[in-house]
């Protein structure tokens, strides 16, 4: 029964271990960039460039008005019509940008004042937003195309340059965030031109704006509905270093650092789902298979970070000096993972079956819940020990949430976009 089973759905595991191939490389890679970062540069500077970075991948559901979105729709159902919609998106981008410096320049001061000069937050910003954002484009179109190989190789060859930068910047003469940045901006850069030189497929861009019409409300529903999710995700990098400073910011952006890595392989499962769900909606109906599936999902979250906690539990200097100063802290979060990668596999579900401003408000409420749990939290618990373990009922309690709006969705009809 499970080789008929097997057989039956070879396609989709061939394509899964294609992406999945993407995220095993980027796992290891990633983990050589943060290594050689997080012990280069000071725990407070790395605080406040992975905030800021967070507030870069934040800003950059704003770039394009999330007219990504129906270039991967297109993409994915009808290829032929890439290079309109591409031309739509270039123009989308162009538009967009005002609106992106304006909120780049109000996240900067509201969060981050006199700890970091605003130039060296508007390249790493920048860097994110512009230069990182795109050649993500370039991947979910290679996905939506069903070019998953490229896909993978084009994700590990960004992450892999974002690595050798880090490694050449630990050794060299200057070992300042500042000087960091321009590292940082140069490899995405090249990054980008690999990615468009190379595996964006040859198309001749045209502008036709009455196609785009009947699009702008799921592109400017997913808009609002990424920028919401980012916020409610990244959110809680903001408030430490609002409230603890840039030291405290520091330890927690290592271990949620750590933490992101067990999402590399939720996140290609996520992708081959919407697929799935794209073209068939209704295969969440089941409760068994909606069981099954967020079982998997927190299982293979939790273990993974409990697998890394115990490897460095043993070798605490593994991963570096600066790691090694917050390695006892890793188990006291070991059920994060499992309940964050779930709120983002529940906002992955009401995408693919086209129910975008739904998502939108769903993803509001949990923003604005996320915002009060962490300010009471980290108000009321000024030991770090403490509010850390505490961190694991305020993500249950953001799933339950999460869970109760998602499945109430999904009792409609899918919404074919």
């Amino acid at each position: 029964m499970v080789l008929r089973h097997i057989k039956a759905n070879q396609g989709i595991i061939r394509d899964y271990f294609s992406v999945i191939s993407g995220s095993a490389g980027r796992l290891v890679i990633s983990l050589a960039y943060f290594v050689a970062l997080a012990n280069t540069l000071t725990i407070a500077e790395f605080g406040l460039f992975a905030t800021a970075s967070a507030t870069g991948v934040m800003l950059s559901r704003l770039v394009s008005f999330g007219f990504v979105s129906p270039l991967y729709r297109v993409a994915t159902v009808k290829p032929h019509l890439i290079g309109a919609y591409t031309g739509g998106f270039l123009a989308a981008v162009v538009l967009s940008l005002p609106f992106f410096l304006a909120a780049a320049f109000l996240a900067h001061l509201i969060f981050f004042g006199s700890s970091l000069p605003l130039a060296t937050f508007a390249v790493i910003v920048g860097a994110e937003a512009l230069l990182w954002r795109s050649l993500e484009v370039v991947v979910i179109v290679n996905n939506g195309l069903n070019r998953f190989g490229r896909a993978a190789i084009l994700v590990v060859i960004g992450t892999a340059l974002r690595a050798i930068a880090a490694v050449l910047f630990a050794f060299s003469w200057v070992t300042s965030l500042e000087a960091w940045s321009w590292w940082y901006a140069g490899a995405n850069g090249i990054a980008l031109l690999i990615a468009i030189i190379y595996f964006y497929p040859r198309v001749r861009l045209r502008l036709v704006p009455r196609i785009y019409r009947r699009r702008l409300a799921d592109s400017f529903a997913v808009a609002g509905a990424e920028v919401l999710f980012y916020v409610q995700s990244e959110l809680d990098k903001l408030l430490v270093l609002a409230i603890g400073g840039p030291q405290t910011a520091g330890v927690y952006s290592i271990i949620m650092r750590l933490v992101d890595l067990t999402a590399l392989p939720i996140r290609s499962f996520n992708m081959m789902l919407v697929q799935k769900l794209m073209r068939t909606p209704d295969m969440l109906r089941s409760l068994t298979t909606r069981i099954g599936l967020e079982a998997g999902v927190f299982l293979v979250s939790a273990i993974g970070l409990g697998g890394l906690a115990l490897f460095l539990h043993l070798f605490p200097r593994a991963l570096g000096g600066n790691v090694a100063s917050v390695v006892a802290l890793l188990p006291l979060v070991l059920l994060v993972p499992g309940f964050r990668n779930l709120l983002e596999y529940q906002a992955e579900i009401l995408y693919a079956r086209g129910q975008s401003g739904i998502r939108a408000v769903n993803l509001a409420v949990l923003g604005i819940a996320k915002a009060g749990l962490l300010y009471l939290l980290l108000t009321r618990m000024p030991g770090v020990d403490d509010w850390l373990v505490w961190l694991n009922a305020v993500f249950a309690a953001l799933y339950l949430l999460s869970a109760i709006l998602t499945y109430r969705a999904i009792r409609r009809s899918a919404r074919r976009v």
